[in-house]
């Protein structure tokens, strides 16, 4: 037995505050009425008050709640392993970790906005391949290619400004980066290329287009001719940011300046992106349109022809949420139909004299 989406669990915790709320609330009725009166007046004034039956009620109301949060995280049995042939594309994500990527012009950083951006691409992939390139003056593979996307988001919650010392926007070299980890300039035993161009590779650099090192046009157009696709997502405002420094509990305490003192402020170089972009007969989008950009990005990578991977094994499971959902829904009926109160006795006997008379 496991669940489909096992974080919705969380929401159990809903129950012991119901509890509480409960407790505090019978208590805070039950002070009122003793300033009101005695317990045996109380009695008398309230003859059919029941005790038991709110704390009946309040139990079947938990336990109807515990079931629907279940039946919401779709319970699942019965797995079973088949084989089918995996396809995809081979895709390198880029992602600048400079300085500059600290600013705060799309919040809660350039940065942290970067790894959302990679989150919600790879929730719409499907059997891609994605390695992790991360660049700033220098370029470095933080993941090889591979289809695992927990490993994938482990190493992508890892990623931030002080990965690389050395400052700077080599998107040129983190493009060759990408590149090297699709199998460019590998070669067999035999100093054979193992590389053949297709159509089934991109890049996706993720940047402030900020480049200071290198030609990433003319490296963008070598990808082109490989047959690899270059797209790029902007980050951050052409109206451009200051760059915070932060103390060790995350407050600014100061912005970053040039050797004269002066506060250096960052700009999204659009233009820039584009241009590489445009030579890697691909795409680009601005961070800022949400989920649209990334729609967009899906559409473009999509008209790359996928390439076969060979078989895999995959588990197929039988969902269980309509015995929870059941089961809550009927709970949730018996405690409306069960008052607070008792209900009055019905004698018979006066009801068919009446009906004699």
């Amino acid at each position: 037995m496991n669940f489909e989406h096992i974080e919705i669990l969380w929401l159990l915790w809903i129950i012991p505050v119901m509890v509480a709320v409960f407790v505090l609330r019978q208590h805070h009725k039950a002070k009122l009425l003793s300033d009101f009166a005695s317990p045996a007046m109380a009695s008398r004034l309230q003859p059919d008050l029941s005790r038991r039956r709110p704390a009946i009620k309040l139990t079947l109301l938990c336990l109807s709640v515990a079931f629907l949060i279940i039946a919401l995280a779709n319970p699942r049995r019965g797995s079973s392993l088949l084989e089918g042939e995996q396809k995809g594309i081979d895709m390198a994500v880029c992602i600048d970790v400079s300085n500059s990527m600290l600013a705060q012009d799309m919040k809660p950083s350039r940065i942290a906005r970067s790894k959302q951006v990679v989150q919600n691409l790879m929730n719409q992939l499907g059997g891609d391949r994605v390695s992790l390139v991360v660049f700033a003056g220098r370029a470095y593979i933080e993941m090889p290619l591979t289809n695992d996307y927990s490993a994938t988001k482990m190493f992508l919650d890892q990623i931030n400004t002080d990965l690389i010392n050395e400052q700077g926007t080599a998107i040129g070299e983190a493009i060759n980066m990408g590149m090297a980890t699709l199998g460019y300039g590998e070669s067999g035993n035999d100093d054979t290329p193992q590389w053949e161009p297709n159509k089934s590779r991109a890049i996706v650099i993720i940047s402030d287009g900020e480049n200071h090192e290198d030609d990433a046009v003319e490296a963008a157009k070598e990808a082109a001719s490989q047959g690899i696709m270059v797209c790029t997502i902007g980050i951050g405002s052409p109206n451009g940011s200051q760059i915070p420094v932060t103390d060790r509990n995350g407050r600014v305490t100061d912005w970053r300046r040039d050797s004269d003192g002066n506060i250096v402020t960052t700009y999204l170089n659009e233009e820039m992106l584009q241009d590489i972009a445009k030579a890697g007969n691909g795409i680009y989008v601005h961070a800022g349109n949400g989920n649209a950009a990334i729609d967009d990005l899906v559409k473009q990578l999509s008209k790359l022809d996928s390439q076969k991977f060979g078989a895999t094994q995959f588990a197929t499971y039988k969902s269980q949420f309509q015995y929870p959902l059941a089961a809550g829904l009927l709970l949730l009926l018996l405690e409306i139909f069960i008052t607070e109160r008792r209900n009055p006795k019905i004698n018979f006997n006066k009801l068919i004299s009446r009906k004699k008379d």
